[in-house]
């Protein structure tokens, strides 16, 4: 049977019949849509990441680890999700955008989007991640540092030499 249980301060997800799969459903995936949508700016790739999401935690059995906040867990499932989404499309498409105009600051706003999204694309899974969370999903650095098991200063550090690496790919 399914259950949904709290333990030790965290919430523990332990799903044995879809009963509690819906109920994880139902709670968790309008954050997984929206979250994967801010990553891949388009509904139909949000709703595959959000297929995605899922289908990992049917494929676990439905049981996660202990999770303190398992809206945050989610989130970057959803964000995970749909960089693995946009990584696929960037390396089976030959990047039309090399031709287009030298400087980022002179294209329109869904181009330089675009370019964004590819540029997030080929970074590290990990700095992407970060990136995202950061910048996407507003965590703070705190809250970064905790769901990577870091100190807070090493995200910060982490993420100016992002921007970096995005503002050298843009302009590039």
């Amino acid at each position: 049977m399914g259950t949904l249980s709290l333990a030790a301060g965290a919430e523990t997800i332990h799903m044995m019949a879809p009963p509690a799969f819906t109920d994880l459903y139902q709670r968790f995936s309008e954050t997984v849509y929206r979250a994967a949508l801010r990553v891949t700016g388009n509904p139909a790739d949000a709703e595959d990441a959000m297929q995605t999401v899922f289908v990992r935690v049917l494929n676990q059995g439905g049981r996660l680890d202990p999770v303190a906040v398992p809206e945050r867990y989610f989130r970057r499932a959803a964000a995970n999700a749909g960089l693995d989404i946009l990584r696929r499309r960037v390396s089976k498409a030959e990047s039309q955008l090399d031709d287009a105009l030298p400087h980022a600051a002179a294209e329109s706003p869904p181009l330089l989007k675009q370019r964004l999204r590819q540029a997030l694309a080929s970074l590290e899974p990990r700095d992407a991640e970060i990136f995202v969370l950061r910048y996407v999903e507003g965590l703070s650095n705190g809250e970064i540092a905790a769901l990577c098991g870091v100190e807070k200063g090493r995200i910060a550090v982490r993420l100016h030499r992002i921007r970096q690496e995005l503002k050298a790919e843009l302009e590039g």
